[in-house]
């Protein structure tokens, strides 16, 4: 006679129906709740006064083709360079160094055409730069 005793198996925890209970209350709270977002600021705006509009800082706006020709307030610069650049940009700030310098670069135009007006501007005394953007194209049916 064997008189061995067989250890009971240990009972194990099936992971299965608590992951189906947990999807379940996650799909239920992912349903039942409600976001809300805050877009409203309180924004007290400035009032324009007419006198500080003739205080305006002058500006000269320079444009960069995408093949790297320069323009200077309409006018065609003659040459690509920073040089050629540079004497234009001084004349037409007429020695102000308080004058903004606005480039507007096409999307096309290499770094360099770019880098090039901001040289020139500083060989003209003119530290006063800011670029000019378009907002981007509306996608979907009115893009056809």
């Amino acid at each position: 006679m064997n008189f061995s005793r067989r250890k009971p198996d240990e009972p194990e925890i099936n992971l299965i129906p608590f992951i189906d209970v947990l999807l379940v209350v996650l799909i239920f709270l992912m349903l039942s709740t409600t976001y809300s977002r805050f877009t409203e600021l309180q924004v007290a705006l400035p009032t324009a006064n007419a006198e500080t509009l003739k205080d305006r800082t002058p500006e000269v706006i320079v444009a960069v083709a995408a093949d790297g020709r320069y323009s200077v307030r309409g006018q065609l610069v003659q040459g690509r360079g920073v040089e050629q650049l540079s004497a234009a940009l001084a004349a037409a700030a007429a020695g102000r160094p308080e004058t903004m310098v606005i480039v507007s670069a096409d999307a096309l135009a290499a770094h360099q055409s770019v880098v090039n007006v901001l040289d020139a501007a500083r060989r003209a005394g003119l530290a006063r730069l800011t670029f000019a953007a378009q907002a981007g194209a509306q996608t979907g049916a009115s893009q056809r």
